[in-house]
C-alpha cells in the first residue's frame, strides 16, 4: 500500500506519536495546517496491562486518517514485545488499511508486520522531500502554498535539522522512563511564559527531565545551551562561553562576553529561538541579575521553590507514579517480574535516582528481590542521610556501598575523591593531572592505570552513581556528574581519618591546577573551574602556604574578572578561618585583607572596605610595620575608600603618605611610586585643585614614558588623567589633541572594549564637546556608554560616569526624553550606592534640575537645584568648583520662579569665589560672570550688567576663541548652565 486513497478537500488528520517524538508531530502538524487541513494530536502512551490491540482500535474513533509516527519509543512504550505488535497489527490495522498511515522517524528495523502500514521513511531526507512523502502517504494533494515571512519564522523547525548551536547537554539517557505529562506541561508553559522552573527534592530527576526535554524538543530551537548554575562563577563562565558559538564580536574578558550573550539573547539576534537550561540553581538570588530575557525559553532546575520571585512558572517534579517506577525497574532489570518491581518500588519510595541505581545493581548481581529486601531489613549501617532525603536512602545506599567495596574498591575510592569537589560537574581530569608521587598507591594506580580507571568509572556509571559528561571521556577522564544526594551520603560515610586523606589529595590536585597567573585572561577558565571546589576540599582551613597562595590567586581572579560578589563571599569564608589560626603570619592576613577590601570597594561597599583598610593600617602600625610596602599599600587602599566616600582632605593626606613612603623605599622610578603619585593627583583633582593635579600628572606621565615606555598601559592611563586636567582647566583644544592620540593607542594596545579604552573615549568625547565639536562627540558618547554597560554592567561606577555625561549631552542637543531617563537612573543608582548627601548624588540632581527646567517643570527644578546647592556645599565646601557650578544653576532657577534679588546675590558671590578658586579667566568663573550680567538685567541694572558682560565676553574670546560656542552664547546673552561631571576616584 503506497498511500491512502486520494482525498480532496479539508481533512482532519489524527497524529499518534510518542512523547519522545513531539518535535516530529509538531512539524508534521505545521505542514498539514499550512495546506489547509485540521490536526488532532494523540500522544501514544498505553498503560502497562492495557491491551495493545484495544489501544490501536481506540484510534479508529477519531475522524479521518490516522497517522502513526513510528519510532523506537513508539514501539517500546508499555513496554511492548514484538509479538504483541505483530498480533495487534494483524487484528486492527490490516482490516482498516484505508484509515491508517504511518511515517518512520527511526533507523531501526521495525517489526515485520509493520509493513502493513507501509511507513514513509522521513529519515535521511530534507524538509521538502519529507513533506512530499508525508502528503503522498496520506493521499493528500501536494499543492504549492505561499508562506508569509512571519509564518516561516514561527513555524516548527524540521526535526532532522540539528540546532545550529548545541552545547553542554548531558548525553541522552536511553533508560529515561515516563514523565510524559510533565514534559508536555513544560513544553506548554514555556510557550506561554518563557521561563519554567522544575523544583523538587533531591533524587526525583529534575536534571534528567531537563536533559530529556532538551533532546526531545531541541530540534525546535536554533540554540540549545546548558549551564551549571550551582555557583555564580560557573554560571557566569558557562554563559560567557556561548559568545563565540554565537559568533559575537567580543574581547577576551568574561564580563564582556557575558553581557554580549545577554544582549544577543535579549534581542534575538542572530537567533530568536533559543533554549537556555540552568541546572542546579539552588541559590537563585546569586544569579538573578545575570538571567537573560528575550524571545527564547529559560528552563531552570532548582531545589528552591522561591524561584517564583523571579517571574518564573513553577512546576514541581514529584516521585514516580507507581507504573512509571515499575516500567523503569523492568527496563533496568528485565529479569524482574512486574510484581517484584512493584515490591521494590514500594520499598524505595518511587524515588527515580534510587530506583535506577538499585535496579541496575540487582540486575548485575543476581541477587533476588527477596534477598535484597532481607538485606535492607537487616542492615545496621551507620550511613547517615540528611533530613531532606528520603529515609529509604540510608539502607539502600548502605547495601550498595558495601557491595561496591567488595566488588570494586577502586570505584569507592574514586567516588570518595569526587565528594571533595563540589556536587554536580566534577572535573576529574584535575585528579588525573596530579603526579603519582603525591598520592597513596591505590589511588595512584586508579588515576594512572587507564584500565583500572575505565573499570572504576564504568562501574559507577553502570549503577547510575555518576554520569560521564561532555568535555571528557571515560578512558582519559574529563568530567563526571555526581548528584548532590549521592555526594552528601558518600561524604558522610567516611571516618575523619579518611576524610582528611581524601580532602588532602583533592587539595594537592587543585594546587597543581593553579596556573599561578590570576591577571592573565587566558588562565581565567582554569580559575573559574577551581573556585567552586575550594570549600569542599577544605582549603579554607589548610595551613599549607601553597593552599594560601591558591586561595589568594582565586580572590585576585574574582576581582579582575568582575566577580566581586563571589569574591566577597569567598573572602568572608576565609577571613575567620585564617584569623583564628594560632601562629599564622600577620602578612598573610594583611594580604587577604587587601584583596577583601578591593572586592568590597568594587561592589560599592565603601564603608565596609574603609573599615577593612583602616584595620589593616592600624594593625601594621601596632606591629611596627609602618615602613613596609604592605603598610603603604594598605594606606593607599584606605585613601581610595575615603575618596569614594568624599572625604577628600583625609584622602589627600594619606595619598601623600603613601607616595612619600614608596619614594623613600623604592625610588621615584618604581612602578609603585608612580602609581602612588598618580593617586595623589586623583585626590587633588577631587578637591578641585586642577592646576596642582596637572603638575603632578605631567611629571607622572613623563616618568612613565621614560621608565615604562610610551605603550605601557599605565602610561596610557596617565595620558587620560593629564588630558582630564587640561580639560577641567578649560584648555579644551590641548586636551582634545592629547586624548585623541591616546585613544588610538588604547585601541591598539588593550583593545576597543577594554574599560580603560572606554574611559579614554569618554574623555575624548568630553574634550570634543567642550571644544564645540558636537558632531564628533555625539557618536563617542553613545558607543562608549553602550559598550561600558555591556562590559561592566549598568551599576558599575564607570558606567554611571558615562551615563551622566551622555544625559547632559542629550539635554543640550535636543533629546530631552533620553536625557531624563538616563538622569533619573543615575540619581537612583547614586542614592543607592553612595547615599543621598554624597556630592555625586548632589551633582546628579543639579543636572536633573536643568532637565526639569527644559520641560517646563520650574518649581520642581527650583527645589531640586536648591537642594543640590545645599548638599554640595555641605559635602565639599562653598569654594569647591562643584559647589560654584551648582550655584550657577540655582541662580538661574531663582530668576525663573520670581526671586531676582536672591539670584543676583548668589551670582555675585559665585563669581567672586570662582575667581579665587579657579582663576579669573577660567570658563567656570566667566560663566558665573555671564550669569551675573543676566541676573542684573532682570533687576534693570543695565550699566553694571553691560560692563560685566563685556569683560566676560572679551575674556572668553581670548581664552576659548571668538567663535567658540561659549563665546557666541555669551555674546547672544544666552543664560549659561553648568554640567556636573563625576570623577574617577
Amino acid at each position: 500500500m503506497d498511500s491512502l486513497p486520494v482525498r480532496t478537500g479539508r481533512q482532519t488528520v489524527t497524529i499518534s506519536f510518542a512523547g519522545f517524538n513531539r518535535a516530529w508531530a509538531a512539524w508534521i502538524a505545521g505542514r498539514l495546517e499550512q495546506h489547509g487541513h485540521r490536526v488532532v494530536y494523540q500522544r501514544w502512551n498505553p498503560l502497562p496491562g492495557a491491551r495493545l490491540d484495544e489501544s490501536l482500535r481506540d484510534l479508529l474513533l477519531a475522524p479521518g486518517p490516522v497517522l502513526l509516527v513510528i519510532s523506537d519509543s513508539y514501539l517500546q512504550l508499555g513496554p511492548r514485545t514484538r509479538d504483541e505488535w505483530d498480533s495487534a497489527l494483524r487484528e486492527v490495522v490490516a482490516p482498516h488499511q484505508d484509515r491508517f498511515a504511518a511515517v518512520s522517524v527511526t533507523t531501526s528495523t521495525p517489526p515485520t508486520t509493520m509493513a502493513v502500514l507501509a511507513p514513509a521513511d522521513l529519515t535521511g531526507v530534507d524538509a521538502t522531500e519529507a513533506e512530499r512523502l508525508l502528503l503522498a502517504r496520506l493521499g493528500l494533494p501536494a499543492t504549492p502554498v505561499e508562506e508569509s515571512e512571519q509564518r516561516m519564522r514561527s513555524a516548527s523547525r524540521f526535526p532532522s535539522d540539528a540546532p545550529r548551536v548545541w552545547g553542554g547537554i548531558p548525553r541522552r539517557n536511553s533508560r529515561f522512563t515516563g514523565r510524559e505529562h510533565l514534559l508536555s506541561t513544560v513544553y506548554e508553559q514555556l510557550l506561554d511564559a518563557g521561563v519554567v522552573t522544575l523544583y523538587g527534592m533531591p533524587g526525583v530527576g529534575k536534571t534528567q527531565l531537563a536533559a530529556e526535554y532538551a533532546h526531545r524538543f531541541g530540534s525546535e530551537y536554533d540554540v540549545v545551551w546548558w549551564v551549571n548554575a550551582g555557583k555564580r562563577t560557573t554560571f557566569r563562565q558557562g554563559l560567557a562561553e556561548l559568545a563565540p558559538r554565537l559568533e559575537l564580536s567580543t574581547g577576551a574578558e568574561y564580563g564582556e562576553r557575558l553581557r554580549a550573550v545577554r544582549d544577543s539573547l535579549r534581542h534575538g539576534t542572530p537567533y530568536a529561538r533559543w533554549l537556555l537550561i540552568l541546572d542546579g540553581a539552588d541559590e537563585p538570588d546569586q544569579i538573578a541579575d545575570l538571567l537573560p530575557t528575550g524571545p527564547g525559553h529559560l528552563l531552570i532546575t532548582s531545589r528552591n521553590s522561591a524561584r517564583a520571585a523571579h517571574s518564573s512558572m513553577l512546576l514541581e517534579v514529584p516521585v514516580y507514579d507507581r507504573h512509571e517506577s515499575v516500567a523503569l525497574i523492568r527496563r533496568r532489570a528485565p529479569r524482574l517480574t512486574e510484581a517484584e518491581a512493584d515490591r521494590l518500588a514500594e520499598v524505595l519510595e518511587d524515588l527515580p535516582l534510587l530506583l535506577d541505581q538499585m535496579a541496575g545493581w540487582l540486575n548485575d548481581s543476581g541477587t533476588s528481590v527477596n534477598e535484597y529486601l532481607e538485606l535492607l531489613r537487616g542492615d545496621q549501617s551507620s550511613v547517615t542521610v540528611p533530613s531532606e532525603f528520603p529515609l529509604a536512602f540510608r539502607t539502600a545506599w548502605s547495601v550498595l556501598l558495601n557491595k561496591l567495596r567488595e566488588s570494586s574498591p577502586e570505584s569507592v575510592a574514586l567516588l570518595r575523591l569526587c565528594t571533595f569537589f563540589a556536587p554536580g560537574f566534577v572535573p576529574v581530569h584535575i585528579l588525573r593531572e596530579t603526579t603519582a608521587e603525591e598520592l597513596p598507591e591505590p589511588v595512584a594506580r586508579l588515576l594512572n592505570d587507564p584500565q583500572v580507571w575505565h573499570r572504576a568509572i564504568d562501574q559507577l556509571r553502570q549503577y547510575s552513581v555518576v554520569r560521564p559528561e561532555p568535555g571528557g571521556d571515560n578512558t582519559s577522564g574529563g568530567y563526571v556528574y555526581l548528584h548532590r544526594m549521592v555526594h552528601q551520603i558518600v561524604r558522610n560515610d567516611m571516618s575523619d581519618e579518611d576524610r582528611q586523606e581524601f580532602a588532602g589529595m583533592v587539595r594537592r590536585a587543585l594546587i597543581a591546577a593553579d596556573p599561578g597567573r590570576p591577571a592573565d585572561t587566558d588562565a581565567w577558565p582554569h580559575y573559574a573551574e577551581i573556585v567552586p571546589h575550594l570549600e569542599y576540599a577544605d582549603t579554607l582551613r589548610d595551613t599549607d602556604p601553597a593552599v594560601h597562595a591558591l586561595v589568594l590567586h582565586c580572590l585576585r581572579f574574582l576581582y579582575l574578572s568582575g566577580e566581586y560578589g563571589a569574591g566577597v563571599r569567598l573572602a568572608e569564608q576565609v577571613l575567620p578561618a585564617w584569623q583564628d589560626r594560632p601562629g599564622r603570619p600577620d602578612d598573610l592576613l594583611w594580604e587577604l585583607g587587601h584583596h577583601y577590601a578591593n572586592l568590597l570597594r568594587a561592589c560599592g561597599e565603601y564603608r565596609h572596605s574603609e573599615a577593612v583598610s583602616r584595620a589593616a593600617v592600624e594593625q601594621y602600625r601596632a606591629a611596627g610595620g609602618s615602613r613596609s610596602t604592605g603598610y603603604l599599600r594598605a594606606v593607599g587602599g584606605l585613601a581610595a575608600d575615603l575618596r569614594a566616600l568624599a572625604r577628600y582632605d583625609e584622602a589627600l593626606s594619606l595619598s601623600r603618605e603613601a607616595y612619600d613612603g614608596y619614594r623613600r623605599q623604592l625610588g621615584e622610578a618604581s612602578p609603585r611610586s608612580l602609581a602612588a603619585r598618580n593617586n595623589l593627583a586623583v585626590s587633588l583633582r577631587l578637591l578641585g585643585r586642577y592646576q596642582d593635579a596637572l603638575e603632578v600628572d605631567r611629571r607622572t606621565l613623563d616618568d612613565r614614558r621614560r621608565f615604562l615606555g610610551a605603550g605601557d598601559v599605565w602610561t596610557l592611563y596617565s595620558e587620560i588623567f593629564r588630558a582630564t586636567d587640561l580639560r577641567l582647566l578649560g584648555r579644551y583644544a590641548e586636551a582634545a589633541s592629547l586624548q585623541e592620540r591616546s585613544v588610538r593607542e588604547h585601541r591598539k594596545v588593550v583593545g576597543a572594549h577594554h574599560p580603560q579604552t572606554l574611559r579614554a573615549e569618554h574623555n575624548l568625547a568630553l574634550c570634543l564637546y567642550r571644544s564645540g565639536s558636537r558632531d564628533r562627540a555625539a557618536p563617542l558618547f553613545g558607543r562608549a556608554l553602550e559598550r561600558c554597560e555591556r562590559v561592566l554592567g549598568e551599576t558599575d561606577p564607570l558606567t554611571l560616569i558615562l551615563a551622566a555625561s551622555r544625559s547632559c549631552f542629550a539635554r543640550a542637543y535636543g533629546d530631552i526624553d533620553e536625557a531624563r531617563e538616563l538622569s533619573e537612573s543615575v540619581i537612583t543608582r547614586y542614592e543607592q550606592l553612595l547615599g543621598p548627601t554624597h556630592p555625586y548624588t548632589a551633582g546628579a540632581r543639579t543636572n536633573h534640575a536643568l532637565i526639569l527646567r527644559g520641560v517646563g517643570e520650574r518649581q520642581q527644578a527650583y527645589a531640586l537645584a536648591e537642594q543640590s546647592l545645599t548638599d554640595m556645599s555641605r559635602a565639599v565646601g562653598p569654594d569647591h568648583p562643584w559647589t560654584l557650578g551648582c550655584a550657577i544653576n540655582a541662580s538661574a532657577l531663582r530668576d525663573l520662579v520670581g526671586d531676582p534679588e536672591s539670584a543676583v546675590a548668589l551670582s555675585r558671590d559665585t563669581a567672586a569665589r570662582a575667581t579665587v578658586s579657579v582663576g579669573a579667566t577660567h570658563p567656570l568663573t566667566l560663566s558665573a560672570r555671564v550669569a551675573l550680567s543676566a541676573d542684573l538685567r532682570v533687576l534693570r541694572e543695565r550699566r553694571e550688567a553691560d560692563a560685566v558682560e563685556a569683560e566676560a565676553v572679551q575674556a572668553l574670546a581670548m581664552t576659548l576663541g571668538p567663535r567658540h560656542f561659549h563665546t557666541v552664547s555669551a555674546r547672544s546673552r544666552a543664560r549659561p548652565s553648568w554640567d556636573f561631571e563625576p570623577q574617577t576616584t
